[in-house]
């Protein structure tokens, strides 16, 4: 192997969210990892479907704020 290409890897203590904590080698410059996606709360292993809001944020803006100016604006006719 080639010196100086190589990327140095150290231990790393990993804790997921349900608690597990496990060592392994990386790259991060941290000692530890918190992680607060695992088997147990991801949708992908426990098959629960999260549903996420798929409006723009230039409708959020819209309805949030796009009826109120519209009335100022009626309002100061």
């Amino acid at each position: 192997m080639k010196k100086d290409i190589h990327p140095n890897y150290h231990p790393l203590q990993v804790s997921l969210a349900d608690g597990t904590i496990f060592m392994t080698r990386s790259t991060m410059s941290s000692e530890t990892y918190s992680s607060e996606v695992d088997s147990t709360n991801h949708p992908f292993y426990t098959g629960k479907r999260q549903f996420v809001d798929t409006a723009g944020r230039v409708e959020k803006f819209k309805r949030r704020y796009g009826s109120k100016t519209a009335d100022a604006v009626e309002g100061a006719e």
